[in-house]
């Protein structure tokens, strides 16, 4: 017991210094929270995904909803307005794609029959919100194409759900139903949409009389978990609904109506800077424990799985970077463009739809589902590959000349943007100069103290020792008059 507290306390502080790395040298910390999954699960046997039982899947699930909640209550209602058109071209063109490219794949290369290679591509047609929000929250681009990845990677997640759950019904009545399934996607989206909206008007509205509470801090989370619940039991999408609940925290002024009144003499309430601190620590924390979750439950032991796995990725990718290309606008600058054609990494939807093959197959006593045991170890393999891919990109794209060559060749030069990612260190809010304060703590304990050599400030050959007015002797206006 006292090893896995100090597990648990170095795991977080660690996080901390990735964070901090990923900030100043972009190291993406998620891939190495993944290494130290990978390291303790699949290469030395002390933690198993089996082991977590049910825990795991509901630590993933309630990961998925926090870290949804809180991003739309950054996303602004000006913003969608003009990110609509990309959002809509971006998520599904990249899906129907997605779910083409793997299937061909899935029928002619691994030998799936085309139902079952349909429900993989189908699995793996998304991206994954756990990873896709934290890495576009630490790069510098525009605010509408953040917008399109985050909301891209909510909405295709609805897709994935349903065309798979779709695809395995299909097993057990015979054939496809292309009504149904469209019929599903309207369905589960927009009543999870309106869902996610009535309750966020109905907490916002609330919300003055609810700080009253003592201790009412985490009542905010808590009522979105049972909208999230309400919205699942009803076979909608949770996770949409969840997204919706905090756009509207954070767009109250768009849902003002005279009625609510009666509720609230302060009228709609906004969260507050301390409520928004609050939650954001506790994506991070969670963010954490998810990717070591993931990192644990990679197939190392299936060599055909990852060579399948890495081929898929390649494929997509490629894919990626083409519909990019041709479907986000000349004015869009360069390096936003890139990075979106980056951005196509699966986690938790995929690998929790591809365990339900299975599953079902497990449930009637026979195959009724052939491949399903391929399908989960293949997506496992897609998640913890398409992962590592997007993280090397990125780390690559300021330190490797021929990679950034390679990306201006399709998106043209990148100047202007990424002068803007060079700042993003000086730009991205209290939150990043809180993670590099620990980095420099963190340098401070291991690294040079006393009369040795400080460390030079990046990018310029000043030593931090020297860097202000006075041992510089720069004359100000003050020493003039």
């Amino acid at each position: 017991m006292a090893n896995a507290v100090i597990f648990l306390g170095l795991l977080i502080f660690l996080a901390h210094v990735f964070s901090a790395f990923f900030s100043r040298k972009r190291v993406p910390d998620v891939l190495m929270l993944m290494i130290i999954g990978i390291i303790i699960g699949p290469l030395l046997g002390l933690l198993l995904p089996s082991d977590l039982g049910v825990v795991g899947s509901i630590f993933a699930s309630l990961t998925l909803i926090f870290i949804l909640f809180e991003s739309g209550t950054d996303i602004s209602i000006n913003t969608l307005r003009d990110a609509w058109k990309n959002l809509a071209k971006v998520s599904l063109t990249s899906f129907v794609l997605s779910v083409v490219i793997v299937g061909i794949l899935g029928h002619f290369v691994m030998g799936l029959e085309w139902n079952a290679s349909l429900l993989l591509g189908s699995i793996l047609g998304g991206t994954s919100s756990a990873v896709v929000i934290p890495l576009v929250k630490q790069l510098s681009i525009k605010k509408e194409n953040e917008v399109v990845l985050v909301l891209e990677s909510a909405i295709t997640d609805v897709l994935c759900i349903v065309f798979a759950l779709a695809f395995m019904e299909s097993y057990k009545i015979g054939g496809v139903q292309v009504g149904s399934i469209v019929g599903k996607v309207i369905s589960s989206f927009l009543l999870a949409l309106m869902i996610g909206i009535a309750g966020g008007i109905v907490w916002a509205s609330v919300l003055d009389r609810v700080r009253k509470i003592r201790n009412s801090m985490f009542l905010t989370p808590a009522f979105v978990f049972i909208i999230y619940g309400l919205t699942e039991t009803m076979d909608f999408s949770g996770a949409i609904a969840a997204l919706a609940f905090g756009m509207v925290m954070g767009n109250t002024e768009y849902f003002e109506f005279s009625f609510l009144k009666k509720f609230s003499r302060e009228g709609m309430m906004r969260l507050e800077p301390q409520e928004k601190a609050f939650f954001s620590e506790l994506v991070f924390v969670l963010k954490t424990f998810f990717f070591v979750y993931i990192g644990l439950s990679i197939p190392f032991n299936d060599f055909s799985a990852l060579l399948y796995g890495g081929l898929i990725t390649l494929v997509l990718f490629v894919m990626r970077l083409i519909l990019i290309k041709f479907i986000i606008g000349e004015r869009a600058p360069s390096y936003d463009k890139t990075i979106m054609s980056m951005m196509i990494p699966k986690g938790l939807a995929a690998a929790v739809l591809a365990t339900m093959p299975e599953q079902l197959n497990i449930e009637r006593g026979m195959e009724i589902i052939p491949g399903a045991t391929t399908i989960k170890y293949v997506t496992y393999s897609v998640v913890f590959i398409s992962i590592l891919f997007t993280s090397i990109l990125i780390l690559l794209m300021d330190r490797m000349p021929l990679l950034r060559r390679f990306y201006s060749f399709f998106f043209g030069k990148m100047s202007e943007s990424q002068e803007n990612s060079d700042k993003v260190s000086q730009n991205s809010g209290n939150e990043e100069e809180k993670q590099t304060d620990i980095f420099h703590e963190v340098a401070g304990i291991f690294g040079r103290r006393g009369s040795e050599k400080s460390p030079e400030v990046e990018g310029t050959d000043i030593p931090l020792e020297t860097a202000d007015n006075s041992s510089l002797n720069i004359t100000t206006e003050d020493d003039e008059n």
